[in-house]
């Protein structure tokens, strides 16, 4: 099972390519929604990550596959700027999804 990056810079696509990791890099919606197509017709890609800023561009697309599919694993990643998020986004996630107060 193969991993496939989708990246908004070369940098991130670089550094990961030389960990094996193939990809490609995108700038805008189409060229997002286009790589993630490509990449969900491979049968060996099992996890796509794709940067946080690519992302925010299709979050209705990213959710839909998140929840209606089994594979591939969609896992959204900082690129070499850092996290746009919030420090307590996954604490705020936690506490949205099982309705309970985490701290």
């Amino acid at each position: 099972m193969k991993m496939f990056i989708i990246s908004d810079n070369t940098d991130t696509a670089t550094g990961l390519r030389l960990a094996g990791v193939e990809g490609t890099v995108a700038k805008s919606r189409e060229e997002t929604l286009d790589a993630l197509e490509k990449a969900m017709e491979d049968k060996e890609i099992g996890i796509i990550l794709i940067t946080e800023l690519l992302a925010d561009l299709v979050p209705e697309v990213i959710s839909d596959i998140k929840l209606n599919r089994s594979r591939p694993l969609i896992v959204e990643i900082p690129d070499r700027h850092g996290t746009r998020r919030p420090s307590d986004y996954l604490l705020n996630s936690v506490n949205k999804a099982f309705g309970v107060k985490v701290e």
